[in-house]
């Protein structure tokens, strides 16, 4: 209890992040990653949704105001993105577009290659950030080529996804660009404290992924976020995505659903308390709640 106390008291007095309101529709909120590029902090995943319900929903994410979108290489759905972000009708520099290298395409030819197919399958000619999806295969390699192709302006800003600090710490050993990104799992059965605060020290800024656990653990009838949500109108999953943009951490919720999508959107009309930031703390188990990824 008495680390619990301090953890938050250490959260409490950080600096609240530092928002610049964008022109966007619905003025979602921007954070500023470390080479001075501009991110919205809520954006839109599309972790399965593939085909004709992927490009629909791209398309009407869009619509409402998402700008931020995020695929991967491995998710197989980039020709659905791309067809979804052509359907908007909307300026493609308007967008900020996320996706990953994935494992059996690394090294730095494969990256070379694969980054090439990504650009051709979204149907742009060039990409706001670019992870390496997992730290397995030849990391250094890829990080090489992922230097050239942000040097050479292919690549706005480069990162990471779902590395530890050690393996972190040994990236920065011999990037010559520091990552800008690295995206985890997080969400209130997993808050990644400790992760955070590691990233803040290097200067990396963290982004969510599943804020919402996939739904796990009873995450939308959860009676500590329904007690939350019951004081501020909102419910389960607003609850949550509040707190993790309150912490200063991008996230990316998933849904084929446009109220949800809506719903997702409306998360910047209140604040969470003291209060509230100890009770959904002590939702932590501190383990993934996602052992078949790992």
């Amino acid at each position: 209890m008495k680390k619990l106390n301090v953890f938050l008291l250490t959260v409490m007095m950080l600096p609240l992040m530092s928002f610049a309101q964008s022109t966007m529709p619905l003025s979602i909120p921007e954070i500023t990653l470390n080479n001075g590029l501009k991110m919205p902090v809520l954006g839109f995943g599309t972790l399965s949704l593939e085909g004709s319900v992927g490009e629909n929903s791209v398309a009407e994410a869009i619509s409402l105001g998402y700008r931020l979108l995020d695929t991967a290489t491995v998710y197989g759905n980039e020709e659905a993105v791309g067809k979804g972000i052509k359907k908007s009708g909307i300026d493609r520099k308007e967008l900020f577009i996320t996706t990953k290298l994935w494992v059996a395409d690394s090294g730095y030819e494969g990256t070379k290659k694969a980054f090439e197919t990504s650009l051709k399958k979204l149907g742009v000619d060039y990409i706001d950030l670019y992870l390496i999806h997992r730290p397995r295969g030849d990391v250094k390699g890829s990080w090489k080529a992922m230097e050239e192709l942000y040097e050479a302006g292919k690549i706005k800003a480069i990162g990471v996804s779902n590395f530890d600090t050690k393996q972190l710490k040994e990236l920065l050993s011999y990037a010559k660009v520091k990552p800008a990104v690295n995206q985890i799992e997080a969400h209130p059965f997993f808050q990644q404290n400790e992760a955070q605060a590691d990233l803040r020290k290097m200067n990396i800024q963290m982004e969510a992924w599943s804020p919402f656990a996939g739904g796990r653990n009873g995450v939308f009838d959860n009676p500590i976020l329904a007690a939350i949500g019951k004081k501020y109108n909102k419910t389960n999953a607003q609850v949550v995505l509040r707190w993790i943009i309150q912490r200063g951490i991008v996230t990316i919720p998933r849904t084929a659903d446009k109220g949800y999508m809506q719903e997702n959107l409306d998360v910047f009309d209140f604040e969470l308390n003291k209060t509230d930031l100890k009770q959904i703390a002590s939702l932590d188990l501190n383990i993934t709640q996602f052992p078949e990824w790992e």
